[in-house]
């Protein structure tokens, strides 16, 4: 496993969001972490990337133990994040939010430039204009993009076609394919369920706060009705 996350237990104050969370997520696929709004899945993210590290429990990168090390450090050893909402800066240019995340040098980035531009063309055309002045769709290829200019081996998405057409959702579900068969190692929070089942190699299911259900996508798909029924339904 790439990330493996142990018996986490993770607070707000005195309320207690994440209880004994344990998750595998294997290298080269695809996690997609599912649940009702207020489940606790952006939690999850969060606890992995030390924005609030869990009280009790151990987070393990790549067989380190990363338990509440400071988001950039987590940036640094390799895990790439885009938040809910994109939290892109919308003053600096598309060139400058990209510039800020590049951890490589030219010469030995897997995700240079050029290579970012085939997977989002659209920010070529788009390279010297602020962030505010794009789409929603473009302001979340820029936060994907800016994620995978720091070289990600694990690259964390929370909620990533929120507020996205229906055609750019298909798009960004083209994408993540793309990403995994590059090889990328993904943990996706989704509230589309449908876009997550369509990408997804595992999946996990949340409620109130603790994994109800993990597992390949095919044995998710065996008990998908009563899962439905139970923690996923409105």
């Amino acid at each position: 496993m790439l990330l493996q996350l142990e018996a986490l237990d993770t607070y707000y104050g005195k309320s207690h969001v994440l209880r004994g969370v344990s998750l595998g997520v294997p290298r080269g696929a695809v996690t997609v972490l599912i649940g009702r709004n207020g489940a606790g899945k952006t939690t999850t993210l969060r606890s992995v990337m030390g924005l609030t590290p869990p009280r009790q429990g151990h987070v393990r990168f790549d067989g380190r133990d990363v338990t509440g090390e400071l988001p950039y450090r987590m940036f640094r050893l390799g895990v790439g994040y885009v938040p809910e909402g994109r939290q892109i800066f919308p003053e600096l240019t598309v060139a400058e939010n990209l510039r800020l995340a590049t951890r490589a040098t030219a010469a030995t980035a897997r995700w240079p430039r050029e290579r970012i531009f085939e997977y989002f063309p659209a920010l070529r055309a788009r390279w010297h204009h602020k962030g505010k002045s794009l789409s929603g769709g473009e302001q979340q290829m820029l936060a994907v993009a800016r994620a995978l200019a720091g070289e990600p081996e694990l690259l964390l998405l929370d909620e990533p076609s929120q507020g996205l057409a229906p055609l750019l959702v298909r798009a960004l579900g083209e994408l993540l394919e793309r990403l995994s068969g590059d090889g990328l190692t993904i943990l996706l929070v989704e509230q589309n369920v449908r876009l997550a089942l369509a990408v997804a190699d595992r999946v996990a299911v949340l409620s109130k706060g603790a994994l109800v259900f993990t597992g390949a996508l095919e044995d998710f798909n065996r008990e998908a009705e009563d899962l439905r029924g139970r923690y996923l339904a409105p």
